[in-house]
């Protein structure tokens, strides 16, 4: 059983690193950007229904399908000619040939700032973030700091 004290700590930490995200994406509005969310839980609408709500951006959001086999090509394919105010990319932990797909968005890295004028989250779990550290090293450097939403499945439920 968790205590109330317990769930007010953790609606704390959440609200404080959504804000934090949400003022990384505002701060690179117009200009690309890579920011790293990593959440464990598998109930991750709770999050992006809060940041919805912290940013004044429209977000745009993107599921990759477990065969995407390049992130940047995912991205293009989706979008077309149209640059969102800022791109959340969720799904990747789902990606059957993720080394492979980490491994093609390190060597293609500096399309992503040629092509794309608008801050890019990734929302990784811990397992894909030490994937692109050790995978990706040049990419996960571009990144800014991980904002990382540590909390149990059963909290974010609701």
């Amino acid at each position: 059983m968790i205590s109330l004290i317990e769930a007010e700590n953790h609606h704390t930490s959440t609200t404080a690193a959504i804000a934090r995200l949400a003022r990384a994406i505002n701060l690179s509005k117009g200009q690309f950007s890579l920011l790293l969310a990593c959440c464990n839980s598998h109930n991750k609408q709770h999050l992006l229904s809060l940041l919805h709500e912290f940013s004044p951006m429209a977000i745009a959001e993107l599921s990759l399908s477990a065969s995407a086999e390049t992130l940047y090509t995912s991205i293009t394919n989706t979008l077309g000619s149209n640059q969102p105010e800022a791109l959340m990319v969720h799904g990747l932990e789902s990606v059957i040939a993720i080394n492979q797909l980490i491994i093609s968005t390190n060597l293609m890295r500096d399309e992503f700032a040629k092509k794309f004028q608008f801050p890019l989250v990734l929302w990784v779990n811990d397992e894909i973030l030490r994937k692109l550290v050790l995978l990706a090293p040049d990419l996960k450097d571009w990144a800014a700091t991980t904002i990382r939403f540590d909390l149990p499945d059963h909290i974010l439920v609701g």
